[in-house]
C-alpha cells in the first residue's frame, strides 16, 4: 500500500511538473485569434495590427480566423467551450457585453465562461451616408427620418454588434424610427450605404476613414464623446444635437476563464508592450484609433460595467435577436 501512494505521489508530481513545463515554454506552436467579424472589420484590423507585433515578442505566428455571424456569438461560443490553453484567442468588440442581453439563448456565459485579458483599442464609430443622398449634417437624416418614420434605413455589422448598439442608442435618443439592415461585417454594411440601398451607418472608422477620404460616403458625425484628430472638421453627434448619443467602440482580447494565470499575464503583457511599440501606435494612429490598455482585473469589471450599460439601452430600445 506504502509503495502504491509513493507510485501515485510521483505521478502527480511529474503530472504538476509537465503542466508547469507547458505552460513555463508557452507558446510552442502559432496562436489562434479569433475575430467574429469578416476581414476589413473594425475589430479585423484591430487584431491584425496588434497580433503582427505581439508574434514577435511571442515568437510565434498569430493566425486570424475570421468566424462572422450573429453578432459575434457564434465566435465567442467556440472560444468558450474550446481549449483552455492560451492557443485560441477571442479579439472581440463592445458588442460583447451586448449580447447576453439580446441572444436569450447563448450556449456560454459571458461572464463565467470567459475572462478578459485586456482591451487593445477604443475608436469612434462615424456617421455615414452616400453622397448621392444629398445630406450635409445629422440634422438632415433626423429631420427626413421623422418626416417618415419607419421609411428609412440604417446598416449595422450583425445583429448584437457594436456598430448596431451604437445606432440603437442614437435612435433613442435622436426619436427617430428606423429599419435595422444587419450584415455579416463592417465592408459588406458599407457597400450597400455606397450603394444607396441603406441609408446611414455607424462604422469603425478604421474601416471607413479610407472611403471618407475618397469621397464615396460622406461623414456627418463621430460617435465618441470628443473629435477625432483622423476627422478634426466632423462634428460629434453630441455636438450635431443629440444629447446622451455618445458611444465609444472598443475592442478587446479574451480568453476561456481556465485558460492558466500565467498564460493569461504572458498575453497581457505582450499584448501591453505591442501596444506600447511605436509600430503600433503608428498604425492605429492612421485608423483614427487608440492603445486602451488596462489590467486584468479592471477589464473584467468595464466588462461587467458595459454588460449592465448596454442591457439598459436593449431594453429601452426593445432589442431582440431574431
Amino acid at each position: 500500500m506504502k509503495r502504491l501512494i509513493s507510485t501515485l505521489a510521483v505521478l502527480a508530481a511529474m503530472g504538476a511538473n509537465s503542466a508547469a513545463l507547458a505552460q513555463a515554454v508557452y507558446p510552442s506552436k502559432p496562436i489562434r485569434f479569433i475575430v467574429p467579424f469578416t476581414a476589413g472589420s473594425g475589430t479585423d484590423i484591430i487584431a491584425r495590427t496588434v497580433g503582427d507585433t505581439m508574434s514577435k515578442g511571442l515568437g510565434q505566428p498569430i493566425i486570424i480566423d475570421n468566424k462572422p455571424g450573429a453578432g459575434g456569438t457564434i465566435a465567442a461560443a467556440q472560444v468558450a467551450k474550446g481549449e483552455a490553453d492560451g492557443y485560441t484567442v477571442l479579439i472581440h468588440s463592445s458588442g460583447h457585453a451586448l449580447n447576453p442581453a439580446i441572444y436569450p439563448n447563448l450556449t456560454y456565459d459571458t461572464l463565467r465562461d470567459l475572462t478578459g485579458v485586456t482591451p487593445l483599442a477604443a475608436l469612434p464609430n462615424v456617421m455615414v451616408v452616400s453622397p448621392e443622398r444629398g445630406w450635409k449634417t445629422v440634422a438632415d437624416v433626423v429631420a427626413a427620418a421623422k418626416a417618415r418614420p419607419g421609411a428609412l434605413n440604417y446598416a449595422s455589422a450583425g445583429v448584437g454588434s457594436a456598430t448596431h448598439l451604437n445606432a440603437e442608442k442614437f435612435k433613442l435618443q435622436a426619436g427617430i424610427d428606423a429599419v435595422h439592415v444587419p450584415f455579416k461585417g463592417t465592408p459588406e454594411a458599407l457597400s450597400d450605404v455606397i450603394g444607396g440601398r441603406n441609408d446611414w451607418f455607424f462604422a469603425p472608422l478604421s474601416s471607413a476613414l479610407p472611403l471618407i477620404r475618397d469621397g464615396k460616403l460622406l461623414a456627418l458625425a463621430v460617435s465618441t464623446p470628443q473629435r477625432t484628430p483622423a476627422l478634426p472638421l466632423v462634428p460629434t453627434t453630441l455636438e450635431a444635437g443629440i444629447p446622451g448619443s455618445d458611444y465609444t467602440f472598443w475592442v478587446g482580447m479574451i480568453v476561456p476563464s481556465a485558460t492558466p494565470g500565467p498564460v493569461v499575464r504572458r498575453l497581457h503583457d505582450e499584448a501591453l508592450k505591442a501596444l506600447a511599440s511605436p509600430e503600433v501606435r503608428e498604425r492605429m494612429k492612421v485608423v483614427g484609433a487608440d492603445p486602451f490598455p488596462m489590467a486584468q482585473d479592471r477589464f473584467n469589471a468595464f466588462i461587467k460595467t458595459e454588460m449592465e450599460s448596454a442591457a439598459r439601452i436593449a431594453k429601452a430600445a426593445n432589442l431582440k435577436a431574431q
